[in-house]
């Protein structure tokens, strides 16, 4: 989920812990877990500031091992360690058990989205992305609003925030159902299917959705039940090249491969240089693929310049991107 949304979660535990009696009879307690779940709901996210380094080691390391079964009891150990430094005679064990919840919490909504998170390290390195929930929810966020406004007028805090996790749960639920129906009727018109990846939008019935099949990718929408296909690619594997195996090589295009499962690639030759795009095609907007991995090769098949990552426009991708000592 976005920030803003990680945030409001951890209010709203803070909320919840109040059923805790130990947290309700102890003011300076219920500051430290209201503290505690606060930042454990964004600690695992810690890992952005690695957008410092560059977009490559992002890419390939957000929601990665800060996300994963050991780091989750990590976090929580690590920031109610913490606060119980600076406030000793507070429980540790109560802290503790909300801090972690609020950890868990935060890795377990992230995999509902169309990004996912590698939440099954050790175990599995793959990447857990069920695409049913957008990473910003306009019901889930307005819920949380309406429970802080709520808990702000003097509702009680912990029947307040366990009645509205109970619809949120119930939502989850519903966008499950509608997931499903979406992949039964892909599957009825594309028999031969082998992944489907579904990324919903801001608006309720409206979805993004990227189809894999046996000899082709299709990207289309989905619209109140409507299935509509707007592109469709020819499903071509990477060809065992020299210059395709030197550009695997490179740092922004392993991370783009290490992290994208539906892509498509091309290959544009000019008067001094080759380039290869690679194109994410779960994230179509207006007509546009922004999630891209772009290398140029000269003609003695050198690297010269790459890039990965999120790009609105041709024009802002040719300011990343430079040939000689001047720009494209």
């Amino acid at each position: 989920m976005d920030t803003g949304t990680h945030i409001v979660m951890g209010v709203a535990l803070g909320g919840l812990a109040t059923l805790d009696p130990a947290v309700q009879s102890d003011p300076l307690l219920f500051n430290c877990v209201l503290a505690g779940t606060l930042i454990g709901s964004n600690a695992p996210d810690f890992d952005t500031v690695l957008k410092l380094k560059n977009n490559a080691t992002y890419i390939r390391n957000h929601r990665g091992i800060t996300h994963s079964v050991p780091a989750v009891l990590f976090w929580g150990i690590a920031v109610a360690s913490v606060i119980h430094a600076l406030v000793p005679e507070v429980s540790f064990l109560h802290l503790w058990a909300w801090t972690f919840l609020a950890v868990i919490l935060h890795v377990l909504v992230d995999i509902f989205n169309a990004y996912g998170t590698q939440a099954y390290r050790p175990f599995s390195n793959r990447w857990v992305a069920y695409g049913f929930i957008n990473t910003f929810d306009p019901y889930i966020f307005g819920l949380h609003i309406v429970g802080i406004i709520a808990w702000i007028i003097g509702a009680n805090p912990g029947y307040t925030w366990l009645a509205i996790y109970g619809v949120i749960f119930l939502y989850y639920i519903k966008r499950y159902v509608d997931k499903r129906e979406i992949v039964k009727k892909i599957k009825d018109y594309f028999p031969n299917t082998i992944q489907i990846a579904t990324s919903p939008t801001m608006k309720q019935n409206n979805w993004r959705v990227a189809v894999t099949t046996t000899d082709k990718f299709y990207v289309g929408t989905v619209s109140n039940g409507h299935i509509e296909i707007i592109d469709e690619f020819n499903k071509v594997p990477l060809p065992k090249t020299e210059i395709m195996d030197l550009v695997s090589s490179d740092s922004n295009i392993s991370a783009f491969l290490s992290f994208s499962p539906v892509y498509r690639w091309e290959i544009n030759e000019y008067d001094d240089y080759t380039e290869i795009r690679f194109i994410d095609l779960r994230y179509r907007s207006k007509g546009y693929y922004p999630f891209v991995a772009v290398v140029q090769v000269d003609k003695n098949k050198h690297i010269m310049n790459s890039y990965t990552g999120w790009i609105y426009s041709e024009r802002k991708l040719k300011r990343k991107l430079f040939v000689g000592d001047n720009p494209i």
